[in-house]
């Protein structure tokens, strides 16, 4: 894997591969495994993610005979380890020797071990385990040839992404006395003159368990912003050691996408490759749309970089309410996905099905009937093709439009019920956003509102409730510079303290967006207003509005057209930049898909970009580039054939044969074209051949 760092990944092919769990299993299982995957082309394994207790049997007593021969037998099939640190969760005996160390809900109640993450990240018990557990695998293993990458720990947050008990509440008031310096600037920061409550004693503040009526915005965003750090403490404690023994190894922890609870932008700055679990569900025939966005904040993370997906399912997952499979072809076009927005291979959980235990029904790609399983052969015969995409291999994912990933403004933004509104949801809003843009063809990369935005001509702004002028001075150099910006609803309310900014909303924003928020408006539940814009077409707006007022040399765009605001400014645009050529959009609403569509259409324009005019949600076109070859993966997720336009001549890597001018794909079809590098990638488009 190509990687600006030299610890990135020591695998010289696309990864493939999964979560591999010989501890439960024979030993003579274990070469009918390693048969297996050479037949299906597995290269690279994940282990032993949860076995501490059965590495470590009681405190200072390993066990080290079964792993170094799994390890051994791999690596003489010429199979890779990413070896996992076994943090994952404590063994029984050190929750029983140290029961402090459980973590607390949110009403004070302990839990109980029994499931996983059975730890409170602040505790200086687990800590100190831990420390020794990282110690013990580096130095038994740092020095093996199969040790591809380390595993640390297991999807942060996945079960216990905040804790509440007193060891956690003392960890809280030393982040706030590094934050604030001192109880004057906490209580300013705080604005404890509401409701009484200043702080005369560090000793007084607790983590925001459950009280008698709403809790201070601003010690809610601050626990948040703290009980992230306090994962990420307990990661870079990991990091450190393993870079100590085994300085050219690289380091991961696995991701859950687009995670609310943890601020993967400072997680990624720690690693040296990002990796990502990933479970669209195979009901949702648009499934792989957000997954597109999630996908694009990967590969954002580490500025483009290639990034690996450690973890899906070869079939149906074991945690939904109803857990469909996938469809034959389905982990097909799955995978392929995840490789054209910049992974570097495709992994699975799990490789072979488990017998007893809660993810005895989540698939694999050896199922409960071994090499006949049909997870088996589509397993396989993925890994014979994925052979042929070996030229894409640190390449990097053309993208000239991202969008805003703010983690503060997601926190503020749900973390109080303090707000105008409940409904108006940070995800759902980035979602609808890149819904819109994916439609109309293109790629989103993510990025953080204060840049760097060089490189892209359009960035969407879904919502910055949390607004600093660090932010906005990135955001009006941007369009200064030519670029479309369109910001949501909802942004530049509150500074980094929850404190409204002077003159209301936009706050910082302002003088950029050339408007004032007089007034939110939300909408009430089952309802909604229309928006009309001025060059025609008329949208429905749920959920939320703002009373605008409009200053002098900004065009509206849309007016509402029911309701209270009946008549008054819904989206707004301000020119800015060398020769006017940038500008910076303003929507006050919600708008409806065809609304968003609508709206972004026009933004690609002017932006000179180009936009589907013809929408089908199926097709997806994404391009890697080298610095010679762009490389497009054209994918159609649906169940019906599409007929698209394609450069003629191109070489489909996938089945060695060249191209004409129009390519039709099947059920999940796809083709991965290779052409010259070209100054803008190929834009691909539905046939007039399709009805």
């Amino acid at each position: 894997m190509t990687d600006e760092s030299p610890r990135a990944i020591r695998l010289d092919a696309l990864a493939y591969g999964g979560d591999y769990n010989p501890d439960q299993w024979p030993e003579e299982v274990w070469h009918e495994d390693i048969r297996l995957m050479r037949e299906a082309g597995v290269n690279l394994v994940s282990l032993p993610v949860f076995s501490w207790p059965q590495l470590e049997t009681a405190p200072g007593v390993y066990e080290w005979g079964w792993l170094d021969r799994i390890i051994d037998l791999l690596w003489e099939g010429g199979i890779a380890v990413d070896l996992a640190t076994a943090t994952a969760t404590p063994p029984s005996w050190l929750i029983r020797s140290h029961p402090e160390m459980l973590p607390w809900n949110e009403d004070g109640q302990r839990l109980e071990f029994g499931s996983r993450q059975a730890y409170c990240p602040s505790s200086p018990v687990w800590r100190e385990h831990v420390s020794r557990m990282t110690r013990a695998m580096a130095d038994r293993y740092g020095d093996h040839p199969a040790l591809a990458l380390w595993h640390v720990s297991n999807e942060y947050g996945d079960h216990v992404s905040r804790c509440w008990c007193p060891e956690s509440s003392a960890h809280f008031r030393r982040w706030l006395e590094a934050r604030y310096g001192d109880l004057d600037g906490l209580n300013e920061a705080w604005g404890v003159n509401v409701w009484g409550q200043r702080y005369t004693d560090w000793a007084h503040i607790e983590a925001p368990r459950r009280s008698t009526g709403p809790v201070n915005p601003t010690q809610l965003l601050d626990f948040e912003r703290f009980s992230s750090d306090a994962l990420l403490e307990l990661f870079q404690l990991e990091v450190d050691i393993l870079r100590e023994v085994t300085p050219e190894i690289g380091v991961t922890t696995n991701f859950m996408s687009i995670l609310r609870d943890l601020n993967y932008w400072d997680f990624a700055a720690a690693e040296d490759l990002v990796t990502d679990d990933a479970y669209p569900d195979p009901a949702d025939p648009l499934a792989h749309v957000p997954a597109a966005l999630n996908y694009g904040y990967m590969r954002s993370l580490k500025s483009g970089q290639p990034w690996l997906l450690l973890e899906q399912a070869p079939s149906g997952v074991s945690w939904r309410d109803v857990n469909v499979p996938k469809a034959p072809g389905q982990y097909r076009i799955g995978s392929l996905q995840a490789i054209a927005h910049g992974s570097d291979g495709a992994m699975v959980f799990q490789w072979r099905q488990a017998k007893y235990g809660q993810e005895k029904f989540h698939s694999a790609m050896v199922g409960h009937r071994g090499e006949a399983s049909r997870s088996f052969q589509e397993a396989k015969a993925f890994g014979a093709e994925l052979k042929h995409l070996e030229p894409v291999r640190g390449t990097r994912v053309r993208s000239r439009v991202a969008l805003v990933v703010d983690h503060d403004s997601w926190w503020g933004s749900s973390a109080t019920e303090s707000l105008p509104s409940q409904r108006l949801q940070w995800l759902a809003q980035a979602r609808a956003w890149h819904a819109a843009l994916h439609a109309l063809g293109h790629a989103v990369d993510t990025v953080r509102a204060t840049g760097p935005l060089d490189g892209y001509d359009v960035v969407v702004v879904p919502n910055l409730y949390v607004t600093d002028a660090s932010q906005a001075a990135a955001l009006e150099g941007f369009v200064a510079r030519g670029g479309q910006l369109v910001v949501g609803p909802f942004s530049g309310v509150v500074d980094d303290t929850e404190k409204v900014h002077d003159g209301g909303a936009p706050g910082p924003l302002r003088a950029l967006l050339g408007v004032e928020v007089d007034e939110q408006w939300p909408v009430s539940d089952g309802l909604a207003e229309r928006v009309a814009f001025t060059g025609g077409g008329e949208h429905a707006a749920p959920t939320w509005g703002e009373w605008l007022e409009v200053h002098d040399g900004t065009e509206v765009l849309a007016r509402y057209a029911t309701g209270e605001l009946d008549g008054r400014a819904a989206v707004t645009r301000r020119a800015g930049g060398a020769e006017a050529s940038g500008a910076a959009w303003y929507l006050s609403c919600v708008l409806d898909r065809d609304g968003l569509v609508a709206l972004f259409r026009d933004v690609l324009a002017a932006a000179g970009l180009p936009a589907r005019e013809r929408l089908d949600l199926d097709l997806e076109a994404v391009t890697r580039s080298d610095e010679a070859t762009d490389y497009t993966f054209v994918l159609n997720h649906g169940r019906r054939e599409i007929t698209v336009d394609v450069p003629a001549g191109a070489r489909d890597l996938l089945t060695g044969e060249s191209t004409g001018a129009t390519l039709a794909l099947p059920r999940f079809g796809a083709a991965v074209l290779a052409t010259p590098r070209a100054a803008e990638p190929p834009f691909i488009t539905l046939s007039d051949t399709n009805h």
